[in-house]
């Protein structure tokens, strides 16, 4: 990668620092939902690898994995939303899917017939960050 390379890119991130906030909140959600699939495992006695045993530890390790499944597309558009359209608004639009992530993974496990709210919120908030996202780079294309 070319030094000008470089440095525009360190530029977009500096740039961005309610998205570089978001960001990091992100990876404490993925964090914590580690922790708790962790400690779900010796609470519950699920043996690694196993991934099946008892209902709660289950629900624990799909939130976990669903949690990640999102967030490596949620990222992406996170910051080309950042670069692309404003700071302001991907944070904005991170912060819903946070949030609607945290209602999911709560409620799922509680009580996984109610983790439908969180989960829409989260989908809702990605696929706004993908349009402004995609939006960005059209308008970047283009020229407008």
């Amino acid at each position: 990668m070319e030094l000008q390379n470089i440095n525009t890119f360190a530029d977009m991130l500096s740039s961005s620092p309610l998205t570089a906030g978001v960001t990091l909140l992100i990876v404490l959600l993925m964090f914590g939902t580690t922790f708790a699939v962790g400690k779900g495992r010796h609470k519950y006695g699920v043996q690694a690898p196993a991934v099946t045993g008892h209902p709660v530890f289950e629900r624990l390790y799909r939130v976990q994995m669903n949690t990640l499944e999102w967030a490596v597309m949620t990222l992406p558009c996170l910051w080309i939303a950042a670069a692309y359209v404003s700071d302001a608004v991907a944070s904005g639009l991170g912060v819903v899917w946070w949030l609607g992530r945290i209602a999911y993974a709560l409620a799922y496990a509680a009580d996984p017939a109610r983790r439908a709210r969180g989960f829409t919120v989260g989908a809702l908030a990605f696929g706004a960050l993908g349009l402004v996202a995609g939006g960005g780079v059209i308008r970047q294309l283009i020229g407008v």
